[in-house]
C-alpha cells in the first residue's frame, strides 16, 4: 500500500497543533483529520481518534507495524516542511475540507 496523496492545512489555534493533514492510498483510499503536532523532540503525526465515553482517546484508524507509521509520518512531515510552515493551504474547516 503506497501513499499516493498528502494535503497539509494549517492549524487555527496557533498552539502544539500545528496543522492537520489528508492522506490517500493507492489512489482509493482516504485518511481525513492525522494531526501533525509540535513536541518535545520535533514534529510528530497524531491519528485521527475519538473521544470515548470514559473520557480517554481512541484512534479510530490506525497503521498496524511500525513500518507503515514512520512511512505515514514521513509523508506527512515532509509535506508539513515542505509547504513552508506557516504558508500552509487555507485553514482547515471543521467539515473535512
Amino acid at each position: 500500500m503506497k501513499i499516493t496523496e498528502v494535503k497539509v492545512y494549517a492549524a487555527k489555534d496557533g498552539g502544539r497543533l500545528k496543522a492537520y493533514a489528508t492522506i490517500v492510498f493507492d489512489n482509493i483510499f482516504i485518511v481525513r483529520d492525522l494531526k501533525v503536532i509540535e513536541g518535545q523532540s520535533g514534529h510528530f503525526v497524531s491519528m485521527p481518534s475519538r473521544r470515548r465515553k470514559d473520557g480517554t482517546f481512541r484512534d479510530i484508524v490506525h497503521p498496524l507495524n511500525s513500518e507503515m507509521r514512520k512511512n505515514i509520518e514521513d509523508a506527512v512531515i515532509a509535506e508539513y516542511l515542505r509547504s513552508g510552515e506557516g504558508t500552509l493551504s487555507p485553514a482547515y474547516s471543521e467539515d473535512g475540507e
